[in-house]
């Protein structure tokens, strides 16, 4: 059984893979196999401070020992989920079990910006420590059910995305919720956008790149109104159409974190997780340039 620690305690994701993973305090269809979640730091918060008790008491709760530092989790653990809301805090938090050689969840935001993406790829690298990062989204049902009609209505040309959109300044424009639309975005197009071109008003936002060959993927960021998520998929012969409902995603998401945890084998290209961070960082750019297109920076030599 893998041992799992969990690093910063300010999302409801701690609880929520907490259940999952050890099997407490929600569905059996839900259930995670293979990896149990058996010690946590619950750190700190520039996002949300006031979540942290609640959550610390709750893990408590079902079993979970509590560390006062982060790097007393070395030697208890097999792998580690950094959950920081904040995708500016993430390197720090991840260095000690990178440099440990530990499998590494880091929840999304994956980083800040590019630069910090880079260095975060190059740290996993160095020390050859499986990494994932993600939205939970990504594995959601229906995404899932979209990629599978190419067989049926060829390849997939384009797509529009809507996602809820609030903001806080720890973590700047599509970084804080806008990511969930953008990573599913990114999981209908695959990588490779070029461009970037954002326009926003204080209720939406609208993000459109650029991938070769003319194909256009569209975000549109929502905070008036009824916000959710959802998305149309164009493929060469036809169209689809889905909302995104429930917490399915949360199951799938954890399978694939695993199976990482268990075979080093990272299910999501570092290259197309560090281009996520990238398309946003230029999203940002454009809207401080009146919406000019402003190109998604590559990678760096030999962090792929």
């Amino acid at each position: 059984m893998i041992r799992i620690g969990l690093i910063d305690f300010d999302t409801s994701h701690v609880a929520a893979f907490t259940q999952r993973l050890n099997h407490v305090d929600t569905a059996p269809e839900n259930f995670v196999e293979g990896a149990r979640v058996v010690a946590g730091w619950p750190g700190d918060s520039a996002i949300m401070p006031e979540r942290i008790p609640g959550y610390a008491e709750q893990l408590r709760g079902y079993g979970i020992e509590l560390v006062p530092e982060p790097e007393e989790l070395l030697g208890r653990i097999d792998a580690v989920m950094i959950e920081s809301q904040q995708g500016a805090r993430h390197q720090e938090r991840a260095r000690p079990f990178l440099e440990a050689g530990l499998p590494t969840f880091i929840d999304k935001p994956f980083a800040a910006n590019a630069e910090d993406a880079d260095a975060i790829i190059a740290l996993a690298r160095r020390h050859r420590a499986p990494l994932m990062s993600c939205s939970a989204l990504r594995y959601d049902p229906e995404v899932t059910e979209a990629l599978r009609l190419r067989d049926k209505l060829g390849p997939l040309l384009s797509a529009d995305v809507w996602t809820s959109a609030a903001l806080h300044e720890g973590n700047p424009g599509l970084l804080h919720y806008g990511i969930h639309g953008v990573e599913v975005l990114y999981t209908l197009m695959g990588a490779g956008c070029i461009e970037v071109r954002q326009v926003s008003t204080p209720g939406a936002d609208i993000v459109t790149g650029l991938w070769p060959e003319g194909r256009l993927g569209v975000v549109r960021g929502l905070r008036a109104g009824q916000g959710g998520f959802g998305f149309t998929a164009h493929y060469e012969k036809g169209h689809h159409m889905a909302v995104i409902e429930g917490a399915a995603f949360y199951t799938e998401m954890l399978k694939a974190i695993v199976g990482m945890f268990a075979t080093g084998e990272e299910p999501i290209p570092l290259a197309e997780t560090r281009e996520i961070v990238a398309f946003m960082e230029a999203a940002a750019t454009s809207v401080s340039k009146q919406g000019q297109a402003v190109a998604v920076a590559g990678l760096s030599a030999g962090q792929g």
